[in-house]
Parts: C-alpha cells; sequence; structure tokens
C-alpha cells in the first residue's frame, strides 16, 4: 500500500481530483452572491435596510452561542449552516483561497467521501468549541474558516514537507517558499497569540481556527498515522500555491 501510494503520488499532486473542493467553493460563492453581504441582490434594500437584513440574515444562519446552548435542538445545525455563509467580500475570497490551495491535495489523499465528513464535521467542532468558550456570547459567528482550519491541520501531518508560498512583511513582503511543516505551524501559533487578544465584540473568531486545526491534525493523525505521510523528492507545492 505504501510503496502504491508513492507511486503514484506525483501524478495525484500535479492535476488533483477534487470535485468536492471546488463545489464547497462555488457553493459558498453561490450563497454568498445571493445574500444580504454582497450587496448583489436588491431585494435587501440599502442603507440602513440593508445593514438590518444582513444582521438577521446572519443571527438566522449563524452560530450564536447564547441561543445555541439555550435552544440546543432549534439551532442544533446552525453550526453547519454557518459554514457557507460569509460577511464580507475579503471573508469570502481570503478563505476560498485557502480551500483551493491546501483542500484539493487533502481531499485527494483522504478520498470525496471521507473529505466532506471530515469538512463539515470539523467545522462543526470548531464553530461548536468557539460556542461553548463563549457561551453568553450574542454575536453571530458566520465563516468556513474554522473547517477550512481543519483542513490546513490535516494538511500539515499528510504533506509536512510541501512547499508553500508566503509574503512575510518583515521582508518586505518578497514571496518565499517555506515546508508546510514551518508555515502551517507559525500560521497556528498566530491564530494563538490573536486568540489570547481578541475580546468578545465583532471580529475574526480565532479560537474556531485552533479547534478547528487541532481537530484536523488529530484526524489525520489518527487516520492515517499507522499507514504513511506522502514524501516527494521535490515536495510538490499546493495547488495555486499563496500565503497562508
Amino acid at each position: 500500500m505504501i510503496s502504491n501510494w508513492n507511486g503514484t503520488a506525483g501524478r495525484a499532486f500535479r492535476k488533483p481530483s477534487a470535485p468536492v473542493t471546488y463545489g464547497l467553493i462555488a457553493l459558498c460563492c453561490l450563497v454568498f452572491l445571493i445574500g444580504p453581504a454582497s450587496g448583489f441582490n436588491p431585494g435587501y434594500g440599502t442603507g440602513d435596510e440593508l445593514a438590518a437584513a444582513q444582521r438577521t440574515y446572519f443571527r438566522h444562519w449563524g452560530v450564536v452561542p447564547a441561543e445555541l446552548f439555550q435552544d440546543a435542538a432549534g439551532q442544533a445545525l446552525t453550526p453547519v449552516t454557518a459554514l457557507f455563509v460569509h460577511g464580507s467580500w475579503v471573508h469570502l475570497l481570503g478563505n476560498m483561497l485557502f480551500l483551493y490551495v491546501f483542500g484539493a491535495m487533502t481531499e485527494e489523499r483522504m478520498g470525496r467521501v471521507e473529505f466532506t465528513l471530515f469538512y463539515v464535521g470539523c467545522g462543526y467542532l470548531a464553530l461548536l468549541g468557539y460556542a461553548v468558550a463563549n457561551a453568553g456570547s450574542e454575536q453571530s459567528l458566520v465563516g468556513a474558516s474554522g473547517a477550512i482550519s481543519a483542513v490546513l491541520g490535516a494538511f500539515l501531518f499528510l504533506f509536512p514537507r510541501a512547499r508553500v508560498t508566503s509574503l512575510l512583511p518583515f521582508l518586505f513582503f518578497l514571496p518565499m517558499r517555506f515546508p508546510a511543516w514551518i508555515v502551517l505551524p507559525f500560521w497556528a501559533a498566530l491564530q494563538w497569540v490573536a486568540a489570547g487578544q481578541a475580546t468578545q465584540g465583532p471580529g475574526v473568531a480565532y479560537l474556531a481556527h485552533l479547534v478547528g486545526f487541532g481537530s484536523g491534525f488529530l484526524y489525520a493523525w489518527v487516520r492515517f498515522g499507522r499507514t504513511t505521510r506522502v514524501k516527494a523528492a521535490p515536495a510538490p507545492a499546493p495547488e495555486g500555491e499563496t500565503q497562508p
């Protein structure tokens, strides 16, 4: 099994078959375009009316920790629906870029069905973890970043030597290529620092990123730890490689 996987790894990585990854990207984009945050749907109005529609929309489809634990049965699916809702163009495009870069290779390794369940399950845990830590919060939580963070965690275990192109501000944003085992733990460390400084107000749910990243890495370790991680020489770059 190990020799067969290593023998076909190069061909799989050059053109990964990832319909689930691309389908998730398409679905998130479609949901965003028809929602109030895109500004493309005139049915939501403009100005204050649009702002009110956005708040209602996020509260209905997103995770509101205080409501999740007050009405567990009625709100049980919101950590799933929230994975497909984004608050702005920057939010959407940033998440989809990460999913495009790291999702295809991870899906190729796991398989379509397993990757789908992994994505939704870890995304659910990430949002639930944030809700538990902020049980009294009335802020809506939306976005796929918890699930995508899980993909990053799994990618780190499965492809630690894959090179990722990063833009480092202290090097004047020059593109530099580093192995995933350097880039992704550094990214996780930044989330840890940011989570310690975050408040319960509107902003980025860094804790959800950490829970997602940890659950993704743990899943890959348990699921694939007794087989093999792909070792490529030279290590392949993720599809559409870009900065984390």
